[in-house]
């Protein structure tokens, strides 16, 4: 599959959502050069651990969970809030990993998260027709010919501020900030201040039993580094191939291609075409990957897809991400899981609750209901397990902000109070609170199933 590959191939392949309409080709080109000569952002190794931890979540053994912006800014960069973010991931693991009774493999949607497909490549407003906003590493917002302008130099952007949070990211990581005591601690302030509190307060008070017990046998993080520090990783959807392309190198240990951009990359819903150059460009590196599977994926589409980016069955190596929409997933998912399963693909399954649940409200704001995304987070988990499949893990646009971007939730957001802090670049997010809650939930659904796969387990003995 890969004898003539090379990261430039994907060129000769029908290329979608990468933006043509640059003033300068020239200046793209020597921007493109530059990065080339740019540090990678992130080292093989590292894309091979979280590929065998990947292996471990197909297996059955771990969960992993993904979440971040919908699409990163240069306006909101700045390192609150990118430490809200990872803390908020970690407060979600620590519920997942105690409530499934298994680890909890650790993605953000960070450091690379910026460029964003579009249904159409111009927007009106007014009877004025601009192209439309595709992330700031292409344009602007700001409905202006000069913003929406693609210029190359905000390439060059987006690399230092993904370099920068990568930084941060691994301070944070490694030097005591994400101490699972701490997590906790923080945890329990949710708790305390949540309308629901009451519900997800058992559950948290096992968790500080299980680590007062842990404290009382001496695993502390002073003994016990893994305690104090985690292992995190990045992700963003692969959607600038001239930008993957620059990023991609030849590692010096294995002679294999890496996309040095990220950890993990996936393949959108639009670009998923299978002689398209995104999955010409995805079946060539070593990276992690991913595809969305949205509720025009058939089980032969799935299939092919899997021998062109997955020929030899590697565990870990495909993500495949269902996004179906609440009312939608259980006449889509369950025929997809089969073919996977018949066929004996090794694939990590994980839903992506946010993409089909999204609509307008009535004064005009694009937002996701909270109910909706929990009931397809939960058919997730129930379908998969009828099916005999590991539900393998959630993909949330979530931030650490108190925003006002999705409905619902314990505080129950409504559609007037949207206006109040509608603050993302492009689709609406779960704050803090409706993804901390949205972890509870999850959890309690886990817990059951874990539960019931006991009881099984004793009535058959």
């Amino acid at each position: 599959m890969t004898e003539h590959w090379t990261p430039a191939s994907w060129r000769g392949k029908p290329a979608k959502q990468i933006p043509t309409d640059y003033p300068d080709l020239a200046v793209l080109s020597r921007v493109e050069q530059t990065l080339r000569g740019m540090p990678p952002l992130v080292f093989a190794g590292e894309a091979r651990r979280l590929k065998a931890l990947l292996g471990e979540v197909s297996d059955g053994r771990a969960f992993l969970l993904q979440g971040g912006d919908c699409a990163e800014s240069f306006k909101e960069f700045h390192a609150d809030n990118i430490r809200d973010t990872f803390r908020l991931i970690l407060q979600m693991a620590v519920v997942l990993t105690f409530a499934g009774g298994q680890p909890v493999v650790k993605v953000g949607r960070m450091a690379g998260q910026f460029g964003k497909p579009r249904s159409s490549a111009i927007e009106t407003q007014a009877g004025v027709t601009l192209p439309s906003y595709r992330g700031d590493n292409v344009n602007g917002m700001e409905f202006t010919p000069e913003a929406r302008t693609p210029d190359p130099q905000r390439l060059v952007q987006a690399y230092a501020q993904a370099s920068s949070t990568l930084n941060l990211l691994r301070a944070f990581a490694g030097g005591g900030y994400a101490d699972l005591y701490n997590v906790h601690r923080w945890t329990l302030g949710f708790v305390a201040d949540s309308p629901q509190g009451a519900r997800y307060r058992e559950l948290s008070e096992k968790i500080t039993e299980a680590l007062t017990f842990m404290g009382a046998m001496g695993i502390t993080p002073e003994t016990h580094r893994e305690i104090h520090q985690v292992e995190f990783f990045t992700s963003h959807e692969g959607l600038l191939l001239n930008v993957e392309e620059a990023m991609t190198r030849v590692d010096s240990t294995s002679g294999d291609w890496y996309d040095t951009s990220a950890h993990l990359l996936w393949i959108g819903e639009r670009t998923r075409d299978p002689e398209g150059a995104h999955v010409e460009f995805f079946k060539g590196i070593k990276n992690p990957i991913g595809v969305k599977c949205g509720p025009t994926m058939e089980a032969d589409e799935l299939l092919r897809l899997a021998d062109i980016l997955n020929p030899k069955n590697e565990a870990g190596r495909l993500t495949l991400y269902g996004r179906f929409g609440f009312d939608k997933i259980e006449d889509r998912l369950p025929r997809l899981l089969r073919a996977t399963k018949q066929a004996g693909r090794s694939v990590v399954w994980a839903i992506d609750p946010m993409h089909g649940n999204t609509l307008t409200a009535n004064n005009g704001y694009k937002t996701r209901p909270f109910d909706r995304i929990l009931s397809e987070v939960r058919s997730f988990v129930e379908i998969c397990k009828a099916e005999g499949v590991h539900p393998g893990g959630v993909h949330l646009e979530m931030t650490g902000q108190n925003v006002t971007e999705c409905t619902g939730g314990a505080r129950r957001v409504s559609e007037g109070d949207l206006a109040d802090r509608y603050h993302t670049h492009c689709d609406p997010r779960l704050n803090s609170e409706q993804a901390l809650e949205l972890a509870f939930l999850v959890a309690e659904k886990l817990k059951d199933e874990r539960s019931q796969l006991a009881q099984r387990a004793v009535a058959g003995a």
